[in-house]
């Protein structure tokens, strides 16, 4: 059966005596059965809607719904917590369809009987059901072709579920890439890009927020609670977190900067303090530095204590001393393991280190990015003290145009 070749058929007594018409259907998702069963119906007589318990259906078809007691309530329906009206919330609204990775409407949701009750068990994608719901009821096809998804695959929305103050967790949602993730919200609205994000731990939130535009980060983050949309923030590259954050107005982005960990914040606000279209306005502060009077194992065994390293690291930066910072050398992760465990690292770098500041040009970055076949670029400040690197990843951003970018893949991420 398909709930909409039911809702508008009558409702008749015991004796088969017409009383009022379908309306909906009331199922209470637990968010644990799979296939919620129908609790009640709701009818209408006399432009007046109540509540018929499951209990008081003797059968249901497509010739209507047959009662099986006369112990019947005309009080006004009125929607209780936890209920869902299939008709209402479920029907021609968006839903995700997990295995198929991607945001779909419901034009029809399929029901069945099972273990003797009527329950949801799938949903209709076709456009095929949009066009028997405008045909007249003796008009439409029973065998017509149907596009259906499982019901256990599909993802509601708690913002479309105005009785249901149950967090809807999208677990299945989570199992997914986040650049999956990320197509997904795409194609949802603000609000319900937000409810998803909310619901994943911070650091897959973050991971899928970063392969959205700016811009669509900044309306996301806005309809978050503040406390959750800082602690994305903080799971989030630097540069990343600079490029939303100043998609915000000033006074939400300084209230969002203050709840985040005054650390990672004072990263956040001197990279957003750079030209956007300048070396500092694209660099990232996750680096790995080392002591120049070290030698290669105690430079190995420094960056093992370290307590956060960034997810790949392909260049360790050689500076004059932790506490300056000036750049005078750069090894590849490969040269640092085939080094001499006890040579000192003066001795195996690279001295001659492409670099820039934090003015020049980001297109001038990416140029000689790709000039020299890197995986990143130092940028430095005026005495020559490391104060970010620009990754291939943001150098390509740069140079390709838009629709190109989500199509690479990500080396640094």
């Amino acid at each position: 059966m398909y709930l909409t070749d039911l809702v508008g058929l009558p409702v008749r007594d015991r004796a088969g005596a017409p009383l009022a018409r379908l309306l909906d259907l009331i199922i209470r998702p637990d968010f644990v059965e799979p296939y919620p069963p129908v609790s009640g119906l709701v009818a209408r007589l006399r432009g007046r809607s109540f509540f018929i318990p499951w209990e008081q259906v003797g059968s249901i078809g497509l010739e209507g719904v047959t009662l099986n007691s006369l112990d019947l309530s005309l009080q006004p329906f009125r929607r209780r917590e936890g209920e869902v009206l299939l008709a209402r919330d479920v029907l021609d609204k968006q839903l995700v369809d997990i295995e198929g990775r991607r945001v779909v409407r419901a034009n029809d949701a399929q029901l069945a009987l099972r273990h003797g009750r009527l329950g949801i068990v799938a949903v209709d994608v076709s456009p095929s059901a949009i066009v028997q719901r405008l045909l007249p009821r003796s008009w439409r096809r029973r065998g017509q072709t149907r596009k259906l998804i499982d019901w256990a695959d599909v993802e509601v929305f708690a913002g479309q579920l105005p009785a249901v103050k149950l967090k809807v967790p999208h677990d299945r949602l989570a199992r997914l890439h986040p650049v999956e993730i990320a197509k997904i919200v795409d194609h949802l609205s603000y609000r319900q890009g937000a409810e998803l994000l909310e619901s994943l731990d911070a650091e897959t939130a973050a991971d899928a927020l970063e392969e959205v535009s700016p811009a669509r980060q900044a309306d996301i983050l806005e309809g978050m609670d503040p406390e959750r949309a800082a602690d994305i923030l903080e799971e989030m590259e630097p540069d990343d977190a600079a490029d939303a954050l100043g998609e915000l107005d000033e006074e939400t982005a300084a209230a969002l900067l203050e709840k985040m960990d005054p650390e990672q914040a004072e990263d956040v606000r001197d990279l957003m303090a750079y030209e956007e279209d300048s070396a500092g306005g694209v660099m990232t502060t996750e680096v790995v530095t080392v002591p120049v009077d070290m030698t290669v194992s105690a430079a190995m065994r420094h960056m093992r204590g370290l307590p956060e390293l960034p997810e790949l690291i392909y260049y360790v930066y050689v500076v004059d001393s932790a506490s300056h910072g000036r750049l005078l050398g750069v090894l590849s992760l490969r040269d640092l393991l085939l080094a001499d465990p006890d040579a000192p690292l003066a001795d195996v770098m690279e001295v001659d280190v492409q670099m820039a500041t934090p003015e020049t040009d980001a297109r001038e970055i990416a140029r000689t990015i790709a000039d020299y076949n890197l995986l990143a670029l130092p940028v430095v400040d005026e005495e020559g003290c490391l104060l970010g690197v620009i990754t291939v990843d943001d150098a390509m951003d740069l140079l390709l145009p838009e629709g190109w970018k989500r199509h690479l893949p990500r080396v640094f991420s």
